[in-house]
């Protein structure tokens, strides 16, 4: 049994991962600030676990927090894409200040093992091959191509069409977003920490997590449960683009249970896709969705946000070999039964 403290556990993902601890027989602390943009009202801190409610970016109460921890498992972060430069400072306060605090505390009280939440969003596009030139990076898509229905990238060398594959951990990052760019400088600076302070950091890349508990109407509900809220009033999902764009939906039990493993991992920094392994396209998922609600079905709109991106979807491979994890819950099976649960708030 070891002490744990998780940063943000009163959230969505952060409740399951405190759940999954204490059922693990770890102790287990939580440091929650209840932020506006992830609660509505005072979150109740999980049930056996001891509460601090605070700011990451209050050293002492982060101090406080670490005595007597052994591991930190970080899930505390401002979400969402992000509207645009205006965003800049409350992400970049939240996600990056915060998470330099946190270190500098663990340095301090002696704490050297870290679960770091990242995000598939780290990759910007994900893995894509011309026939011509092979491996490519493709340049981000511009209004015009999508105002015009054109949303899938082409080769930045000879315009061909692209064939998109898996995309590894070895794949160089490229932020797209507000909250990308703030990912990024999270997974920078834990590395940094590991190598000066002998440390281990595992972290995270979350694909899209989904399940029970997901908030309702917030930058941090994702796109299935924004699906299944407007299921709930009685109106079709919105499917932006035309539906096509692959992503890999991981059911929150298993990134739970993913972190639970994580806290083994070895010395240095490691980065590892935390996905179901099964792929679907966004018009799928809300297909599947509709049909388990009842109805009704889906409307492919062809509107877009710019800092979306088209493919996503992951390798799992490097999880299942060192850390030994596998998502348990196939998408078909999580997504029909999350059809039928209430959202939060």
């Amino acid at each position: 049994m070891t002490h744990i403290l998780v940063t943000g556990g009163a959230g969505f993902i952060g409740s399951h991962v405190t759940a999954a601890l204490l059922a693990a027989n770890h102790d287990v602390s939580v440091l929650d600030c209840g932020h506006p943009a992830a609660h509505t009202g005072i979150p109740e801190m999980p049930a056996g676990a001891v509460p601090h409610r605070a700011d990451l970016r209050d050293r002492d109460a982060v101090r406080t927090a670490l005595r007597g921890v052994d591991a930190v498992v970080h899930q505390a972060a401002l979400v969402g894409l992000g509207a645009g430069p205006d965003d800049l400072p409350d992400y970049v306060g939240c996600n990056d200040l915060g998470t330099a605090v946190l270190l500098a505390a663990m340095a301090e009280a002696g704490v050297r093992r870290l679960v770091l939440a990242s995000s598939m969003v780290v990759y910007g596009e994900g893995a894509y091959a011309c026939e011509r030139h092979g491996p490519v990076r493709p340049a981000p898509r511009e209004v015009a191509d999508l105002a015009a229905g054109q949303f899938e990238p082409a080769c930045p060398t000879c315009g061909a069409p692209l064939d998109a594959g898996l995309v590894t951990e070895d794949a160089p990052v490229d932020p797209r977003s507000v909250y990308a760019a703030t990912k990024v400088a999270q997974e920078h600076l834990a590395a940094v920490w590991a190598r000066e302070c002998d440390a281990a950091v595992a972290a995270l890349r979350y694909h899209n997590v989904y399940g029970p508990g997901m908030p309702r109407d917030t930058p941090y509900s994702g796109v299935a449960a924004i699906f299944r809220s407007s299921l709930e009033n009685g109106q079709a999902p919105r499917v932006f683009e035309d539906g096509a764009q692959r992503r890999d939906f991981v059911h929150v039990a298993d990134v739970a249970a993913a972190n639970v493993v994580a806290l083994g991992a070895r010395p240095g920094f490691r980065a590892y896709n935390v996905a179901s392994g099964r792929p679907t396209t966004v018009g799928g998922m809300a297909a599947v969705l509709a049909d388990a609600f009842g109805g009704p079905s889906p409307v492919v709109t062809g509107q877009f946000r710019l800092g979306d991106v088209r493919h996503v979807v992951a390798s799992p491979a490097r999880a299942a070999a060192e850390l030994g994890f596998e998502a348990a819950v196939l998408p078909e099976t999580g997504l029909r039964e999350f059809a039928c649960v209430p959202l939060r708030g």
